[in-house]
C-alpha cells in the first residue's frame, strides 16, 4: 500500500501495466451491466445539468428518452451515479464505429463545454472509496479489459503513468507527482527483489 497525503493507493494501481485499447473492448466501461451507472461526486451534479444541454445531440434518442424519465441521475446524496439504460449502458452513452464513447468528453473535445466527464470514469480502471478514514484507491480488474492490460504490457505504460491526467485532475500536480515517485520507486525494488 502507498500511502500519499492520507490518500491509501494499492500497490497495483502503481506497477500494473495498463493503456486502452478502444478497438479491442469497445468502450466496455461505458456499458458494464449493472443497476448503477458511474459513480458521481455530489459536486458534479450541477456540471450535468449545466453540460447536458449542448452535448444532448450526441446522445441517442432512446437514451434522451430515458433522461427525460428518469433523469440525469440517481441516488441519494454521497452515493449519486449516473442513470443507465436498461441496466447497462451510461445514459451519456454514444456510439462511434461501434465503440462506446462518452457524449460528456466529446463535447469537451469539440469545444462545446469545459468540463471532461465525471472523474470517477476518468480514473477507470482506478476506483475510489471514501466512505473509511482515509480515501482508498484500487484497480478494479475486468475481464473486457484484458486488452489494455496487454497494451500497457507491450508499451511499458503503468496504470499510474497511463492515468497521469486523471489523478492530476483528481488529486492535484502535486500529490500527483509525491505518486509517481513513489510508484516507481514500489516498481523498482518489486522487480529488484523478483530479480534476486
Amino acid at each position: 500500500m502507498i500511502i500519499i497525503r492520507e490518500i491509501a493507493v494499492e500497490d497495483a494501481a502503481a506497477d500494473t501495466p495498463f493503456a486502452c485499447d478502444l478497438n479491442a473492448c469497445k468502450g466496455a466501461c461505458c456499458t458494464m451491466p449493472g443497476s448503477k451507472g458511474a459513480p458521481l461526486l455530489d459536486e458534479e451534479i450541477d456540471r450535468l445539468h449545466e453540460c447536458y444541454p449542448a452535448i444532448r445531440h450526441f446522445i441517442p434518442a432512446a437514451h434522451q428518452e430515458v433522461i427525460e424519465r428518469r433523469g440525469l441521475f440517481e441516488g441519494p446524496p454521497g452515493d449519486r451515479t449516473t442513470t443507465v439504460v436498461n441496466e447497462r449502458a451510461c445514459v451519456f452513452v454514444h456510439f462511434e464505429n461501434g465503440i462506446a464513447r462518452c457524449a460528456f468528453e466529446r463535447g469537451y473535445l469539440d469545444g462545446l463545454i469545459a468540463w471532461q466527464k465525471p472523474v470517477s470514469c476518468h480514473l477507470f480502471p482506478l476506483r475510489v472509496n471514501r466512505s473509511g478514514e482515509i480515501e482508498h484507491i484500487w484497480l478494479e480488474r475486468i475481464a473486457e479489459c484484458r486488452a489494455a492490460y496487454q497494451n500497457g504490457a507491450d508499451r511499458a505504460i503503468p496504470v499510474s503513468e497511463f492515468l497521469r491526467d486523471a489523478l492530476t485532475r483528481a488529486y492535484g500536480p502535486e500529490w500527483y507527482e509525491e505518486f509517481r515517485r513513489a510508484a516507481d520507486e514500489y516498481r523498482r525494488t518489486t522487480h529488484s527483489a523478483d530479480a534476486a
